[in-house]
C-alpha cells in the first residue's frame, strides 16, 4: 500500500493562522485517509535534514528559518495514487499559479509560506514517511 501514501506537512504559517483544522477538514473530505499526524516543532537540525536536498538554493536558510519558526502538523495520507491526487489538491507552490479551489490557491499567502508540503514522488514519500514516523518496528528519533 505504500504507493498508496503521501506525506502532507501542515506547515507552521498554517498553524500560526488558526487554520489546521479546517485544511485538516478538507483533506478527509476529499477521500484521504489520515493514517497518523503529530504536532511538533521541528529543531533546525531536523529540519535541515529533511530539506538537505535544497541545501545550496539560495532559499536554504530561509526555508529552515520558517519551518522552525513555530509547530507543523505532519502526516501521512492515504488514498489511490495519493501522491499525485494530493499534490493537485494543493496546488502549486506559487499560490498565484495554483487553480482555483486547491489549498494554497485559497490560503496560502506567498510561494515561501505556502501552508502545506506534500510528497513529489512515491519513492520521496517513503522515505519522507520514514523521517517523521519511523520505519516498522523504529521509532523515528531512533534513526
Amino acid at each position: 500500500m505504500t504507493n498508496n501514501r503521501t506525506l502532507a506537512i501542515l506547515k507552521p504559517d498554517c498553524v500560526r493562522r488558526c487554520l489546521t483544522g479546517e485544511v485538516l477538514r478538507r483533506i478527509e473530505i476529499a477521500g484521504f485517509k489520515i493514517c497518523a499526524l503529530q504536532m511538533q516543532q521541528l529543531t533546525s537540525k531536523h529540519a535541515e535534514g529533511f530539506y538537505e536536498v535544497h541545501r545550496e538554493r539560495p532559499f536554504f536558510r530561509d526555508l529552515i528559518d520558517f519551518m522552525t519558526s513555530g509547530p507543523c502538523v505532519p502526516m501521512v495520507l492515504e488514498k489511490e495514487d495519493a501522491v499525485g491526487r494530493f499534490r493537485t489538491f494543493i496546488g502549486a507552490t506559487d499560490p498565484e499559479q495554483a487553480d482555483k479551489g486547491t489549498i494554497r490557491r485559497l490560503f496560502a499567502d506567498s510561494k515561501a509560506e505556502n501552508i502545506v508540503h506534500g510528497s513529489d514522488s512515491p519513492e520521496n514519500a517513503q522515505k519522507e514517511i520514514a523521517y517523521f514516523f519511523g520505519e516498522p518496528g523504529i521509532p523515528a528519533d531512533a534513526k
